[in-house]
């Protein structure tokens, strides 16, 4: 699933394509909004709100995306046909370019006084201008007892983290992602060290935290099950974290890591 700086990366896309411009024309592919026509209205912008995307047009309307596990959104010329197979659920264009929505995992169209109700329950955004250290880390503390890595993951309490920001946060701080929070002291640098390793990748494709954009060398642990720690040596465990049918990746390295 995208991370929190590739959403981010998507809606400046969105907005160099789409932002002041009229749609020409507006094609949702899913149910319950076949029949909905934006054609005529100007986009006013595009916004990131953790791993969703707010699109706001004239006449207080906001269309919500989010791209789940393998959506995108491709920019294209206007008129350019799509790749046969592309499962398509959403097209906005105007007169010079195209949006498409390809396997999006969410497609809505709501008022704009409305979003809460869609992304209202999100905790700070690490990108956002929202974004409150303190907050986040209030927000962990009120479940003491769970694992941090899946505290990490949870949305609610900080938006944006996935499973690759987990685990090499985790790395960085030396935290074994089965500790509970209440036993973590330092929350407050484990959140702004996230933060910044998100904002350092907002403005390239691609995840580097070792400061090294080599393919082979951008991620300390994810990616790297299997293969020798890059500060001890140790090889790279790979599990799973969370229960059914929620479990989700996690990679450390036992030696820097310690249980």
């Amino acid at each position: 699933m995208p991370e929190g700086d590739a959403v981010y990366r998507t809606a400046a896309r969105l907005r160099g394509a789409l932002d002041g411009r009229v749609l020409t024309r507006s094609d949702f592919r899913v149910p319950r909004h076949a029949t909905a026509d934006l054609t005529g209205r100007a986009v006013v912008t595009t916004l990131s709100r953790g791993k969703h995307l707010l699109t706001r047009v004239e006449g207080d309307l906001t269309v919500h995306t989010h791209l789940r596990m393998d959506g995108s959104w491709r920019i294209m010329p206007a008129g350019r046909r799509t790749a046969p197979g592309d499962l398509v659920r959403l097209i906005l264009a105007n007169e010079r370019w195209q949006a498409v929505g390809v396997r999006l995992g969410m497609v809505d169209l709501v008022r704009t006084g409305d979003e809460g109700r869609l992304v209202g329950h999100l905790g700070p955004d690490l990108l956002g201008p929202d974004w409150d250290p303190d907050e986040a880390v209030r927000r962990l503390r009120v479940s003491p007892g769970r694992t941090i890595g899946e505290a990490l993951l949870d949305q609610r309490n900080l938006a944006g983290i996935g499973t690759i920001y987990r685990a090499e946060t985790l790395f960085l701080r030396g935290i074994w992602p089965w500790r509970r929070v209440g036993e973590i002291e330092d929350l407050a640098g484990l959140v702004s060290l996230a933060q910044r390793l998100l904002e350092a990748n907002t403005s390239h494709a691609g995840t580097v935290t070792t400061g090294d954009r080599r393919p082979a060398n951008q991620t300390w642990v994810y990616g790297r099950a299997g293969r020798p720690c890059r500060r001890c040596g140790t090889r790279i465990s790979r599990g799973e974290m969370g229960t059914q049918p929620q479990e989700r990746l996690i990679l450390w390295c036992a030696g820097c890591q310690r249980g």
